[in-house]
């Protein structure tokens, strides 16, 4: 296979979500052991998992308004440089409060890039690829929590918490260098790009639904009201809220839920990832090429699946069955993750791009921050102790099936090209 620039231009994007994941789930595997050292309750801890999701959320819109106009480049190289440096930060921190401030300034850093990534894709990738391209980017929303928890337990093991987040400053310093020196906002600047890769770049584009031109002037709350933006906002608000629920206190539920100890808990919590891997990539080809003209039945089938696995996980008393579980958990969750995203971005056109999926991450980001907070506090009204994370899980089940049934209204006016 001859290799491409845009192969490239899609590792690299893949490498910053990645290191954006690890930075984030840090937090989620050390939070037992923070709340140990600063005395935390459970709604505490959920405001601590939440805070970076406040800055983040913030900054989805605006970054890709900035993506939009000073391209993607220049927005991705300050956003990862920004998040980089307070990732250390965050490990100097001595109590509660100074820890909230780290993480929402932490995430504003993060909040800026997504769309930038985003953007990339739309510039660098034919629609036809985009499905797939995104699932590839998007496999890191599994790949970085399952890498993360033998990653952290490892160094808590050895070094303590604090240096999990040291030594998380140096990736985010090199993927600058990257972006800078291989994804320029232009394809035709990309030294050693070929003029036939540069014709596959295009193809498709007439098939969206904006023209190019028309799709430039657009406002944005012209974009707000296609109704591919604002329903996938719809419906990435439910799946994310089960999605959020699940990786910030699956390690918690493991180690006060089920009486986990630490290296058993980094295994464990690590399983329902990996094989979300293979279920953001099976979801990637599968809405790219059997559902790629009815792509909302993946999503709602997907959805539906999940829900009924996260029920199963807390109902059994059996803990093998209960680690089976949760992995097919994580397998739809994943995959429904990478669906719902591809839903607006093979319907928009990419001079749009920015401000869609801006919106749209939005949506996820929001449910990001409700959902570690309302989970504490549906543990810390039930009281705690094995029992007390029933109720959280049948809330994160809910959550999906109203994904589900939301993703039913979702019409594509296009086939796919």
């Amino acid at each position: 296979m001859k290799w491409k620039s845009r192969y490239t231009a899609v590792s690299i994007v893949f490498l910053i979500w990645l290191v954006s994941y690890l930075d984030r789930m840090v937090m989620s595997v050390a939070i037992p052991y923070i709340g140990m050292e600063f005395s935390l309750t459970p709604v505490e801890m959920g405001f601590v998992m939440s805070a970076f999701f406040a800055g983040y959320a913030l900054c989805q819109i605006p970054g890709g308004i900035l993506a939009d106009k000073f391209g993607a480049q220049k927005v991705m190289m300050a956003g990862i440089f920004w998040w980089s440096i307070f990732t250390g930060v965050t490990g100097l921190v001595g109590s509660f409060t100074t820890m909230i401030l780290a993480r929402i300034v932490f995430g504003i850093g993060e909040g800026i890039t997504p769309s930038g990534t985003w953007k990339t894709l739309a510039t660098w990738t034919p629609v036809k690829e985009r499905g797939f391209a995104n699932s590839i980017m998007l496999s890191t929303n599994a790949l970085g929590p399952a890498i993360a928890p033998l990653f952290v337990v490892a160094i808590m093991a050895a070094l303590g918490w604090r240096y999990a987040f040291y030594l998380l400053v140096i990736p985010g310093l090199i993927l600058c260098l990257l972006i800078w020196k291989f994804l320029p906002d232009n394809p035709a600047d990309k030294k050693g790009i070929t003029q036939e890769e540069l014709q596959e770049l295009q193809e498709g584009e007439q098939g969206l639904e904006q023209d190019t031109s028309a799709a430039a002037k657009m406002s944005f709350f012209q974009v707000v009201q296609y109704p591919a933006v604002w329903k996938s906002f719809c419906i990435m608000f439910f799946s994310n809220t089960a999605c959020w629920g699940f990786m910030t206190w699956l390690p918690t539920f493991l180690v006060q839920g089920r009486g986990f100890n630490m290296s058993d808990m980094g295994i464990v919590a690590s399983l329902p990832f990996f094989v979300g891997i293979v279920g953001a990539l099976a979801g990637g080809k599968l809405i790219d090429g059997l559902f790629a003209n009815n792509r909302r039945i993946l999503v709602c089938v997907g959805e539906l699946m999940a829900a009924l696995f996260l029920y199963l996980t807390y109902s059994t008393a059996d803990v093998t069955m209960m680690i089976v579980y949760q992995t097919a958990a994580g397998f739809f969750i994943f995959m429904c993750l990478i669906c719902v995203m591809s839903l607006p971005l093979t319907a928009i056109s990419k001079e749009i791009t920015g401000r869609a999926m801006g919106i749209v991450n939005t949506a996820g980001q929001l449910a990001g921050f409700l959902a570690p907070i309302t989970i504490g506090y549906l543990v810390q009204i039930s009281g705690g102790g094995a029992n007390s994370f029933d109720t959280a899980f049948m809330y994160l089940a809910g959550m999906a099936v109203m994904a589900a049934l939301v993703s039913l209204t979702f019409t594509q006016k296009k086939k796919a090209a």
